[in-house]
């Protein structure tokens, strides 16, 4: 080599891929390995997430026994109230369990082949795109390593689902960008239409960035690519609109109350709960349900764990679990993006490399933007969504340092994409130094020589003598190590046990003690699976509709799974949802429609109660206690008429009271 090329040249028909040259052996084997791998690592011991989250658990069971309960997401099989999301995940997992009976291994096993897809269609689309399989190889196993992937793609949520029709929505957009094809980019909108039926807003959050993409790139005139978009935008309509119609014309006397929404629309639910609200932070309104009797507070970092997701601000991706999660080639990603725009800054409109990079580059920055601003409701494992824009982003970065590695261009590019994935990679497990303390050494070193190599070889004088083998061998050496970090931390999260509202990558960790943490167990004991057996057993000898009801949708939940018998959430998820009102639930009583009314029952420390205030705790006959205890409740309505008017049991950490008895 006597020369490097600084700017490249292009050509329409050598520069932009028009389809996949047939695939090579080791390309075919590539992929073969790359499915199988991931479809053997996520499905490997998957029952050791049990019911994962009991909440959509329960709906899954409600749907395997009664096809009503399937069509609306319903959290029991009687059809009370729905989760608070829309049914397309429940759909995929309900309907697992009426083929194969409700088990663990019916309702995550779906999940985990999505990931097989999700993987597929990644590897499809950023394959097409380049021209490189080999590129789709890395695009789809970046994907596969994610730590966020790697839990949520074992767990039964509703976003698992929703990115993987995200992910489909832009394979379309990148196969219509290819010919302007009108077909492609309808089937987008249809994917994106049920990826809002799985879990609303967020599902559309990607819409942006397909359009932007396919109205600048796509290879036609401006007139037929706004019809093609009208037309996408028509079936994205339909596809989730027919949803909304049948809500809006099924009599609500007769299907179950929408959770979350005000007034039991589905678009109350869209814009409100799970829309702005949700954004706006103004979703989780009802702050009674941990309201502490009088004399007694609750300390600051307890509070935090009953709900708090962590401020907003651009280092929300970058900090916390947040980081642990997903924000592994995050910095890299956004290098990569702007590697690509500036590697092709001269190729033709109609680029299809540049036009994936604006699909996948701003599907990340959109979904980042709103990510860090909002202000509620942000779990961790939210950023699932953005899991293949980094993946996709990252590989076409790589694509493109690697298709200029000859050139100075190339090997800055490459060394900046090693030293920044390492780097951050180094960051991240530094936070974490007690877990394997060697690796993040022995990867950033590995890295660093990687990046020298390729930086000294943007010299002239070496670059004559450094071969493009040699080029070639670091650049793969040196991702394969900034990849190291993000894949140990899959590994590692692959077969922990994941139960809960809030699972979490990585290794196990203890837990935590102190009195504080030791309330928040007891609190959201149920939430976790942990019921008393003998309430468990008084609700299975039930023969009323309802076996019981009780504040809140996780609780009941947990309660439906232990026993199987459907229970009544009261409030919904948060105990904010109007039903029943006080009329309803007397109506219930007194038609023999549900059987208890239980309470869970905490006992306070005595480091909670307020100096100078005497930290009295009502009389057992009191809503709020019993025995001395306090009861969280939300609905206090309810629970004073039921105490005015029944004597509890006192069972474990639960109060029962039997509403068949005879008033008092």
């Amino acid at each position: 080599m006597t020369a490097i090329s600084v700017e490249p040249t292009f050509s329409e028909a050598t520069e932009t891929p028009a389809g996949l040259p047939p695939a090579r052996r080791w390309e075919r084997a590539g992929l073969a390995a790359l499915l199988i791998g991931t479809a053997v690592a996520y499905l490997w011991h998957i029952t050791v997430n049990g019911m994962g989250n009991n909440f959509y658990a329960a709906a899954t069971w409600a749907g395997s026994r009664s096809w009503k309960a399937l069509l609306f997401g319903s959290l029991d099989p009687d059809n009370f109230i729905t989760v608070d999301k829309p049914p397309v995940s429940q759909w995929v997992m309900g309907l697992s369990g009426q083929l194969f009976g409700f088990s663990s291994a019916s309702m995550l096993v779906p999940q985990a082949l999505m990931a097989v897809a999700a993987v597929w269609l990644l590897y499809s689309a950023v394959a097409r795109a380049t021209g490189s399989r080999g590129t789709g190889l890395l695009a789809g196993a970046v994907l596969a390593v994610t730590p966020v992937v790697a839990l949520m793609f074992r767990f039964n949520n509703p976003d698992a689902v929703m990115v993987l029709l995200m992910t489909a929505g832009a394979y379309c957009t990148i196969r219509a960008l290819e010919r302007a094809s009108a077909r492609w980019l309808v089937i987008a909108g249809v994917a994106l239409g049920f990826a809002f039926l799985a879990k609303m807003l967020e599902g559309l959050m990607v819409l942006p960035a397909l359009g932007v993409a396919y109205l600048i790139v796509a290879p036609t005139t401006l007139r037929n690519r706004l019809w093609h978009l009208a037309a996408a935008a028509v079936a994205l309509i339909v596809s989730s609109g027919w949803y909304v119609l049948l809500t809006m014309l099924w009599p609500a006397s007769s299907r179950p109350y929408l959770a979350g929404s005000t007034n039991n629309t589905f678009m109350d639910l869209v814009l409100g709960y799970n829309g702005f609200a949700r954004f706006l932070g103004q979703n989780h309104k009802g702050g009674n349900r941990f309201e502490l009797p009088p004399g007694y507070e609750m300390p600051h970092d307890l509070g935090a764990g009953f709900g708090s997701f962590g401020g907003s601000g651009p280092w929300r991706l970058f900090t916390g679990e947040i980081g642990f999660e997903t924000s592994w080639l995050l910095p890299a990603a956004l290098l990569a993006f702007g590697i690509v725009l500036a590697s092709r800054r001269r190729a033709p409109r109609t680029d299809l490399i540049r036009g994936a990079a604006m699909v996948f580059g701003l599907w990340l920055i959109i979904d980042g933007i709103a990510f860090t601003t909002m202000q509620g409701g942000m779990h961790a494992y939210y950023t699932l969504a953005i899991g293949p824009a980094v993946a996709a982003t990252f590989a076409l970065g790589v694509h493109e340092a690697w298709r200029r590695r000859n050139e100075v261009f190339g090997r800055i590019a490459a060394a900046a994409l090693v030293l920044t994935t390492a780097g951050w990679a180094f960051v991240l497990l530094q936070r974490n130094s007690e877990w394997l303390p060697w690796l993040r050494w022995i990867l950033l070193t590995v890295a660093v020589l990687a990046t020298l190599g390729l930086l000294a070889g943007a010299f002239p004088a070496v670059s004559r003598r450094l071969r493009t083998r040699t080029t070639s061998v670091l650049v793969i050496v040196g991702v394969l190590a900034g990849l190291g970090g993000s894949t140990a931390y899959a590994a590692a999260t692959l077969p922990q046990a994941h139960v809960g509202g809030s699972p979490t990558v990585g290794p196990a960790e203890p837990e935590k003690g102190g009195s504080a943490n030791e309330v928040r167990r007891a609190v959201t004991a149920f939430l976790d699976g942990s019921t008393e057996p003998q309430v468990v057993e008084l609700l299975r000898n039930t023969t009323t509709t309802w076996s019981a009801a009780i504040d809140r949708s996780s609780t009941a939940a947990s309660l439906e799974l232990a026993s199987r018998t459907p229970v009544i959430a009261i409030g919904g998820f948060t105990s904010d949802d109007p039903v029943p009102t006080l009329p309803d639930f007397e109506h219930l009583v007194s038609t023999r429609q549900v059987t208890y009314y239980l309470a869970q029952e905490v006992k306070l420390p005595d480091a909670w109660k307020v100096a100078d205030q005497p930290g009295i705790i009502p009389e057992p006959d009191q809503p709020h206690t019993g025995n001395g205890l306090w009861r969280p409740s939300g609905n206090k309505d309810i629970a004073e008429w039921v105490a005015a008017h029944y004597t509890p049991v006192h069972i474990g950490n639960v109060a029962v009271y039997d509403l068949t008895a005879t008033p008092r």
